[in-house]
């Protein structure tokens, strides 16, 4: 087609998509040319704005490698991911654990661990606690042998992946649940930390004023056959980001109870001192397709 006017352009590019044999992929592409170019009409960029959004674009695949996925870091901080989480996983009529973000720091494989077992791999200064989760499906009925995937930052603020400083796999774990849904981990609790800045996605935060950190938190990623997969993450309640996470993945049902007790109380382990918390935490798990997510990072 020989354009004529701006107005031909938007026609001429979903008639030369309409032979895609996907019917899904027909009615994604169409939409998403459709949005675009409506947002680029409306705001009308000018050359230079459109080459730094190029630019800004490039720069996300410049800045991801086998330990950092700068890619979803930006769908998390514009609130893409939390969006696309809860709209397969519903706010209304939801599971009553919800689903939460994956994140950009999920590794597979990460060592198996014994019930009870700890998840520290090295010297991680940091107060103690002691993990217990049940997992049951929506009617109440303990789930046995169910995968649980665990990670999380360190209480300086930084993933092992990120962090030269902690040994492999340090803060990661997979355990089992045993035949009435349980399972138990020790490790330290996390701190809330600051999401990488050092990519354009810093850059646009820092343009926005926008704060990068994240409230502390544990992830988890439970994996059944004939259960979906529930990928979420379980928030110290008092932390001060809470209110303004910067990938905007706290809802209320992902808000632990996590309990400080004091120094010279009975912890689970004679080597603990001082200060010591724990959480206790049911995980619901609904029938459906069993899918691993594709990991972030290797």
């Amino acid at each position: 087609m020989i354009l004529r006017k701006a107005e031909d352009v938007t026609p001429a590019v979903q008639r030369a998509m309409a032979g895609a044999s996907d019917a899904r992929l027909r009615t994604l592409m169409a939409s998403l040319v459709l949005h675009l170019h409506d947002f680029v009409r409306e705001t009308r960029p000018t050359e230079a704005e459109f080459e730094k959004a190029i630019e800004f674009v490039v720069g996300l695949g410049q800045a991801t490698n086998t330990t950092h996925n700068e890619a979803v870091l930006f769908a998390d901080a514009v609130g893409i991911s939390t969006l696309v989480c809860l709209l397969n996983n519903g706010m209304s009529g939801a599971p009553e654990t919800a689903a939460a973000l994956l994140g950009p720091f999920w590794r597979k494989n990460a060592p198996s661990v014994a019930k009870g077992g700890s998840i520290v791999r090295c010297d991680t200064p940091g107060e103690a606690l002691f993990v217990n989760g049940r997992v049951r499906d929506p009617a109440g009925q303990s789930l046995a042998d169910v995968s649980i995937d665990v990670w999380q930052a360190s209480p300086a603020g930084m993933y092992e992946n990120q962090d030269a400083g902690q040994a492999d796999m340090n803060l990661r774990g997979t355990l089992q649940s045993d035949a009435d849904g349980v399972f138990a981990f020790r490790t330290v609790k996390p701190s809330g930390y600051p999401v990488p800045t050092h990519g354009p996605v810093g850059g646009l935060l820092r343009a926005q004023a926008r704060s990068p950190m994240r409230p502390a938190h544990i992830h988890f990623l439970l994996h059944k056959p004939g259960f979906k997969t529930l990928i979420t993450q379980v928030f110290v309640a008092d932390d001060q980001y809470l209110e303004n996470d910067v990938v905007f993945g706290v809802t209320g049902d992902l808000v632990g109870n996590f309990i400080a007790n004091a120094a010279g109380t009975p912890a689970p382990a004679a080597d603990v001192s001082g200060t010591w918390h724990s959480l206790d935490h049911v995980f619901v798990m609904e029938p459906g397709e069993s899918v691993l997510p594709h990991p972030p990072i290797a």
